[in-house]
């Protein structure tokens, strides 16, 4: 299991309100502070430059996003736009290859599973359960059941799986993938207009 990680924020020292202090300032008593008691608490390394440019390397590692934060700014708790939380946010074409049926979720559906080209094959790539609005839910769910079918798009043995025709193309947003080739925090955005095989996904690359 991944470990979480947690930001701490210097506002008291040896008595001292320090939170009218800029950032750069509480940062250096923090960074002395943690020399003296090194262990699980470490500092996070900055970098100053283009945001812009810092958000795409970023991205382009497969990083979930940046925390920009004003160098000048004292501490005021609550979001004043004196920082930034910036996420990476992917988005591309998969198909609806099945679905798994829920006694809870709107329209009877739980996850929707993907399916993205890879070498000119479908493969699975995951699946996709926020995102859904109860209307689109149903009328998505009277689609599937239109195309159901007893052979999966893709190799895949999961038990309890509705598979479909891979006939309906979704656009999802997603932060990255994992190392196995799976979407990382997808999100349904809706079906494509025009459902043109060509644009889905392709990760034989």
């Amino acid at each position: 299991m991944p470990s979480k990680t947690h930001e701490l924020v210097l506002v008291y020292l040896d008595g001292h309100d320090i939170s009218g202090m800029e950032l750069t300032a509480r940062r250096h008593f923090l960074e002395d502070l943690l020399k003296k008691h090194a262990g699980s608490i470490r500092l996070s390394e900055e970098f100053e430059g283009n945001g812009a440019e810092f958000l795409r390397a970023a991205c382009e590692h497969g990083l979930e996003g940046i925390i920009a934060k004003r160098r000048d700014a004292p501490y005021r708790s609550g979001r004043l736009g004196d920082w930034l939380k910036i996420k990476c946010v992917q988005s591309d074409s998969f198909f609806i290859i099945g679905y798994e049926p829920s006694t809870a979720a709107f329209g009877g559906i739980g996850r929707r599973l993907l399916g993205a080209y890879k070498n000119g094959t479908i493969v699975y790539v995951g699946g996709v359960g926020t995102g859904f609005k109860e209307r689109e839910t149903q009328k998505l769910r009277r689609d599937l059941d239109t195309i159901r079918t007893t052979k999966p798009a893709v190799n895949l043995k999961r038990k309890g799986v509705v598979w479909v025709q891979p006939t309906l193309i979704a656009e999802i947003e997603y932060r990255a993938w994992t190392d196995d080739g799976k979407l990382r925090h997808s999100s349904f955005k809706g079906l494509r207009e025009v459902q043109d095989n060509a644009s889905v996904c392709d990760v034989s690359d």
